[in-house]
């Protein structure tokens, strides 16, 4: 099928006719990125340490994930189990494994907003966000009903469309995976980089790394001001400029000693010492960089959270569960769905991550101890109201009560009545052999009898004629 063949099953969608116009047929059907990809890469990702940082730690930690089925029963999840269907994603190409596949869809999300994967055989082949359209079944601003038809992939851009490439949401063409954590609000479909709001803030760290790069080339002086008393020609002008720069500029002749001749007069310009306080100025936008990010600044490192009530281990600890909690787990589940395309789910189960190897997501001894003594006093007071062990296991472990079982005693009463009638007799103790029965073992009689079945009547004999 061509790509001409294929547009006009676009346009006559559900037999609706929708018209296909713009200058490539298709232009008011198709949502593109807004913005170059390598320009975010450009200036932002390879020419931004504090974005670099940022982008780095959340691939790090979001690639430490592994991908796993999930059991689902009545809506609510169950455990976690694998089948060789998983092998596409544990090894996704050849050298490849999940953690290289996943540092690929993050970073992808975060410079783009957008992720594209494709099934092909056994292996995951990406595309380019940058050179995929998303292909819609009508203008989204003549249609109400707009689907996603498909995705379109120009490798490079061109316009040879023989060397294009179409991935129709049926799967006759491969399966195909499109992940946008990020919706965004001017698009139907296409995801929004999280880098987009803070732009600016990009643009002056970058601003003011060069404003302090220009004080050290410039010898770390004030900037001064050269007259001359006497008249001097363009020549002679140029000359001394020469001279001076090569003598003074630079931080190797910092401080050194400026000599004169000729008329010439300098005048230190006004200079504020304070102009050096990077620290403040870039500090501020660094945090407003991580937070867009979803990323707390004592994680990265960056000046602002390397002072104060930030290094305090609570504090750490809370801004690390926060990042898992808030932003990692939502991007896992999210990925999880749309990876869903590119495997066969079995049956009552999805597709979920396991993140129970990460690290960075573990609790510490300390607080691991206090939670197993928590669980544990729970699992004793659970046993003595009568639940049954097993099933307090599998509730404490999944932190689901609806899985508790009681076996229908309560208190001291674990052992059920004697049957036929049979009492319980008082034991008594090794060393108190022939004692009275205690307090206890009287009410265990008690009840024994009390629940024990009546016997039945004896048969009346008649009396002989």
């Amino acid at each position: 099928m061509t790509v001409d063949d294929w547009m006009e099953q676009i346009a006559l969608y559900q037999g609706n006719g929708y018209p296909l116009s713009g200058g490539n047929g298709w232009s008011q059907n198709s949502e593109s990125l807004p913005t170059d990809f390598d320009g975010y890469i450009q200036t932002a990702y390879k020419a931004s340490g504090v974005v670099f940082a940022c982008l780095r730690d959340r691939m790090l930690i979001f690639s430490e994930a592994r991908f796993q089925f999930q059991q689902m029963r009545s809506g609510r999840s169950g455990d976690l189990f694998g089948t060789k269907e998983l092998e596409v994603l544990e090894k996704p190409w050849p050298s490849g494994q999940t953690g290289d596949l996943l540092s690929r869809a993050i970073q992808q999300a975060d410079l783009t907003g957008n992720h594209y994967a494709v099934r092909d055989g056994r292996r995951i082949r990406w595309l380019r966000p940058d050179w995929v359209e998303i292909i819609l079944t009508a203008p989204p601003s003549e249609a109400v009903e707009c689907d996603v038809a498909g995705y379109l992939y120009k490798p490079g851009n061109t316009q040879d469309r023989d060397l294009w490439k179409l991935y129709p949401v049926d799967g006759s063409q491969g399966r195909i995976a499109h992940w946008a954590p990020i919706p965004d609000p001017e698009a139907l479909y296409r995801g929004m980089s999280p880098l987009t709001p803070v732009m600016r803030e990009i643009m002056a760290d970058k601003s003011a790394t060069l404003h302090k790069g220009k004080f050290y080339e410039n010898a770390a002086t004030p900037a001064l001001s050269v007259s001359f008393k006497e008249t001097v020609t363009a020549a002679q002008f140029k000359e001394f400029m020469e001279i001076m720069d090569a003598n003074h500029a630079g931080v190797n002749n910092a401080y050194s000693t400026l000599y004169l001749g000729g008329g010439a007069d300098v005048t230190p310009l006004t200079y504020d010492l304070r102009q050096l306080d990077f620290k403040a100025t870039q500090g501020a936008g660094e945090t407003r960089i991580a937070a867009a990010l979803g990323i707390h600044p004592v994680v990265v490192g960056l000046s602002e959270g390397m002072q104060g009530s930030s290094l305090n281990a609570g504090n750490f600890r809370q801004s690390r569960d926060a990042f898992g909690d808030t932003k990692m787990r939502p991007y896992w589940r999210s990925l999880c769905a749309a990876y869903e395309n590119l495997v066969s789910v079995p049956d009552n189960a999805r597709l979920w991550y396991d993140d129970r190897d990460i690290a960075f997501l573990q609790d510490d001894v300390e607080q691991l101890a206090v939670i197993q003594t928590q669980e544990a006093t729970t699992i004793t007071k659970l046993i003595q109201d009568g639940y049954t062990p097993e099933s307090i296991l599998e509730a404490v472990k999944k932190h689901d009560w609806s899985i508790l079982k009681h076996t229908g005693l309560y208190s001291v009463q674990l052992q059920p009545p004697m049957p036929n009638g049979q009492q319980v007799e008082p034991t008594a103790g090794p060393q108190n052999s022939g004692a009275k029965p205690t307090p206890l073992q009287k009410k265990l009689h008690k009840a024994a009898k009390k629940a024990a079945p009546a016997a039945p009547p004896k048969p009346v004999t008649p009396p002989k004629a």
